[in-house]
């Protein structure tokens, strides 16, 4: 049974520190750096780009999880991979041609994610499934960090795990937005394999600690 990962959002860490806060991700337990890209069109907010991101990858020692939420994606896969996109995520909503892309993330060299949306239904990669690394369900709107978790997750995740049973495939579940300690437990029995951690992480007392913490909740 593969280890529960911890993705700590840098969207919520302090970007006068940035450098200090990538390294108190590599040296907590956390096992991905999660890096939402947003371009103010897909989401309503913009975040960081491309030199953000290399900048991120000198100091990271952990995985780069990077999540676009971005129109069309197709456009800066290889862009990605070249600055060490480890795991590169799509939005279903934002994607013709999804199988296409897919395979053009993988050719890249990464792994490919799939992001859904609240409003998406799971039941839409019936048919790709198969060929997806690791699906992101949204557990909030996206665009802005600190947004309370939608209870309507916990049986989307349900219902994504039949899916994958069904399929036979390896493809991983992981949940953004709302994570703290109170869900934690409840959203990887439900089936979840990474939980990204934003606000609830670095906007506490202590993150290196919190996220020691939320490791050991869902062990």
């Amino acid at each position: 049974m593969m280890s529960k990962k911890i993705a700590p959002s840098l969207l919520a860490a302090d970007f006068g520190n940035l450098q200090r806060d990538v390294e108190m991700v590599n040296k907590s337990d956390a096992d991905w750096h999660h890096i939402d890209v947003m371009d103010g069109v897909f989401v309503p907010n913009i975040s960081y780009g491309m030199p953000v991101v290399k900048s991120i990858k000198n100091h990271a020692t952990k995985p780069l999880d990077v999540h676009l939420m971005i129109v069309d994606p197709d456009r800066y896969i290889t862009t990605f991979a070249e600055l060490g996109a480890d795991v590169l995520t799509v939005h279903y909503e934002a994607c013709k041609h999804l199988h296409r892309t897919l395979q053009a993330i993988k050719d890249a060299g990464m792994k490919a994610g799939v992001a859904l949306n609240p409003h998406t239904s799971v039941r839409l990669l019936e048919d790709t499934i198969q060929d997806i690394d690791l699906v992101c369900l949204m557990s909030v709107n996206p665009g802005f960090g600190g947004q309370s978790f939608i209870e309507n997750t916990f049986q989307k995740v349900a219902d994504l795990k039949k899916l994958i049973h069904k399929k036979s495939t390896a493809t991983l579940i992981e949940i953004d937005g709302g994570v703290n300690s109170n869900n934690a437990k409840q959203l990887v029995d439900a089936g979840a394999d990474v939980l990204v951690a934003g606000s609830f992480v670095f906007k506490s007392e202590n993150p290196t600690e919190t996220i020691k913490n939320l490791k050991e909740v869902i062990r």
